[in-house]
């Protein structure tokens, strides 16, 4: 009976969880979108850096303030080193996203973003010859032929939001990747990691913001109506990009794996319905069905993944349990996979900042 009772409670936990990750996550893209297109506040860099600083007023509160979560310490040469580095290519994916939020539907735009497993893969062997099982290779299959089929029949198709939604993903996967070598041996969480990063993303932004966009911010803010409820919208926006993060720390913490997956391949869905409903983006049945290919071609993978690293934790098992007490281990070369999971892809869906 006690146990059926904490499973109810686990269960309501994490959906809730869920909800109001996807409540946060779906409000932020439809407000950048409404800032874009509604308050005619075209200036993505800005947006971009508000976020930044509102995130860095977030996170400071978090942790110093309210201590709500404790402060992992960094070393001030890591900061440069290995942060700072971080913080320019997490800087840049945000930018690139709300730079194809400017120019693309949020329904194109989110399907594109779906494509960031096959950059991650795609990387890891060109660059860092990772190799990977062809149950990894089959799983993109579909969501490669998503993307083109999606992105063939967009009727609202702009080539230059395309690409910088295309660069974004190349962003992520290589924010991924990099994060793997860069903050070895820190274990960051999504607030800690926003509370060393958003900082230094900041002070990388607002130089250019200033020089590309200071002139038509300011003639925006002495011809636009109804400036301060629009700033308060722009502010608030930051602030929720920051809740964003707070979310998902609560929903990690909450969900499995494989429902963080479905989750997060659910959550593109009701983004673009939302979206749809609101901005009455157009959109034919053979971009529907692209985009549903993709997101199901997502779902697929994330359980080819999971399936992988389940294999390897179970034959990592038997393997310890059959090996003799005291019998030294074959040294393993650097370039050598201990097992199927290092074959795997390093996407990591924990982090998102819009």
């Amino acid at each position: 009976m006690e146990e059926s009772k904490m499973g109810s409670e686990g269960t309501f936990r994490a959906i809730l969880a869920i909800l109001q990750w996807w409540g946060f996550n779906v409000t932020v893209i439809i407000m950048n979108k409404w800032i874009f297109q509604k308050l005619d506040f075209k200036f993505p860099l800005t947006v971009s850096c508000v976020h930044f600083i509102c995130s860095s007023i977030g996170a400071y509160v978090v942790i110093k303030v309210l201590k709500l979560k404790p402060l992992i310490e960094v070393d001030p040469e890591d900061r440069w080193r290995r942060i700072f580095p971080m913080s320019f290519v997490f800087c840049i994916n945000i930018v690139l996203g709300n730079v194809s939020l400017r120019y693309i539907p949020v329904s194109f735009m989110q399907t594109i973003k779906s494509f960031t497993p096959a950059t991650t893969v795609v990387l890891q062997w060109l660059v860092w010859r990772k190799y990977f099982e062809w149950r990894i290779w089959a799983s993109l299959v579909p969501i490669v032929g998503g993307i083109l089929l999606t992105s063939i029949t967009e009727l609202s198709f702009n080539l230059f939001g395309f690409c910088a939604a295309l660069f974004g993903c190349l962003a992520t996967s290589t924010k991924t990747i990099l994060a793997e070598s860069l903050l070895h041996g820190y274990k960051f969480d999504s607030i800690n990691t926003v509370y060393y990063m958003a900082p230094f993303a900041t002070m990388i932004l607002a130089v250019p913001a200033v020089l590309l966009e200071g002139n038509g911010v300011t003639n925006w803010f002495y011809t636009y109506d109804s400036v301060f409820s629009s700033l308060f919208i722009i502010f608030s926006s930051g602030v929720l990009a920051f809740c964003l993060n707070f979310s998902i720390f609560y929903v990690i913490h909450s969900t499995t794996a494989v429902t963080f997956n479905v989750a997060g391949n659910l959550k593109v869905a009701v983004a673009i319905l939302v979206s749809w409903l609101i901005f009455r983006n157009p959109i034919s049945g053979m971009n529907a069905i692209g985009c549903t290919v993709t997101l199901v071609g997502c779902t697929f993978y994330g359980y080819v993944r999971h399936l992988l690293s389940q294999q390897s934790s179970s034959s990592s098992s038997s393997s310890s349990s059959s090996s003799v007490p005291g019998t030294p281990r074959t040294p393993r070369t650097p370039c050598t996979p201990r097992s199927p999971a290092e074959m795997i892809p390093l996407v990591s869906d924990k982090l998102e900042k819009v």
